[in-house]
């Protein structure tokens, strides 16, 4: 065989051995492990991408549950379900989680709030509001556009011909989309067993707000005298609502300007038996004028049209001779916290 044949097939065989013997090194050497556990995670979540969780996708937020980067509840879509079985594949035990539920901040509609100007620019609220700071008068109202509702995958929320996004508690995940699309903050996500919630984001007070909204808050602090429980704080201007308050429905009728905005549906009366002896102490505790009637000493009535369904009266009666009609409570099936 002619000697430079010979010697340029050595050299090729040489340098691919050589080459190929680095490739293997370097294949070992920066070998990219998969965690096993990443199929078994995607494959339990629910494939939505709605970016909810803030990675974009569900195959990253696997990616990040097993980087601890993510919170093994951070699904929304999937909810306490998916969250308990990925709790389940990483050996993890899963505490208690409360279900969270997309609210509108704001009730300004067109026929309740004041516009500065005709706006005739491109329909988005994201625009709008960069756009000498939106034509609504509150400069913290909704704008109507409905970024919030195109941002929604599981059609949950919907513009309403009162020009406010209105949300479909059956279909809400809490995946926060709205949350994001908003460039007014007006969006929220609260626990769905919260009754009670503020309808307002502005930061301004008395006359300022009554000028340019009916249903604004003017931050009076009546709200926050009139919960016994002090479920209710004044930071700023607006109220911050403890979730955990069971006396809330007190400040949404006692509200001046109807801010508050109660999630319960229907709430539960009272009725009082034959053993009260008319001590007339839930006459004193009532929060409405005139929902108890009865003369000191004899049996005393409730006044349907007026019972409001706060129920401090029950624990106050000493003969325990008031009796709630029906309990409040949170359905699981219907997503909504209301009187059954």
């Amino acid at each position: 065989m002619d000697s430079v044949l010979f010697s340029s097939i050595f050299t090729l065989g040489a340098l691919g051995l050589l080459f190929g013997g680095g490739l293997a090194y370097a294949s070992i050497k920066f070998a990219v492990k998969h965690d096993p556990r990443l199929a078994l995670v995607t494959d339990l979540l629910p494939g939505a991408n709605c970016g909810g969780c803030g990675f974009p996708g569900c195959n990253a937020f696997a990616e990040g549950v097993l980087r601890g980067e993510a919170p093994v509840t951070g699904c929304g879509p999937g909810g306490k379900e998916v969250a308990e079985k990925i709790a389940k594949v990483l050996g993890l035990v899963l505490d208690e989680m409360t279900p969270l539920v997309a609210v509108v901040q704001c009730q300004g509609s067109k026929e309740l709030a004041k516009e500065r100007y005709v706006y005739s620019g491109i329909q988005t609220c994201a625009v709008a509001h960069k756009t000498g700071g939106g034509h609504k008068a509150c400069s913290y109202g909704c704008l109507g556009f409905g970024d919030c509702a195109r941002s929604c995958v599981f059609d949950a929320l919907h513009m309403g011909e009162d020009g406010l996004p209105h949300v479909d508690e059956e279909k809400c995940t809490a995946c926060g989309a709205c949350v994001r699309a908003c460039p007014r903050d007006i969006m929220k996500l609260i626990p769905v067993t919260q009754q009670v919630y503020v309808g307002c984001v502005s930061q301004d007070k008395g006359k300022s707000v009554k000028d340019v909204c009916k249903v604004g808050c003017i931050g009076c602090t009546l709200c926050e005298k009139v919960t016994p429980s002090g479920a209710i704080k004044m930071k700023g201007n607006l109220p911050v609502i403890d979730p955990s308050g069971t006396d809330l429905v007190i400040s949404v009728h006692k509200c001046p300007t109807k801010s508050l905005v109660d999630r319960v549906k229907v709430r539960a009366k009272v009725t009082i038996d034959s053993s009260c002896d008319g001590c007339t102490k839930c006459v004193k505790i009532c929060p409405v004028k005139g929902a108890i009637e009865g003369e000191e000493g004899k049996r005393h009535k409730i006044v349907f049209e007026k019972c409001i369904g706060c129920g401090l009266c029950i624990p106050i009666c000493p003969q325990k001779s008031i009796h709630a009609l029906g309990a409040l409570g949170y359905d699981k099936e219907s997503r909504l916290t209301r009187a059954r």
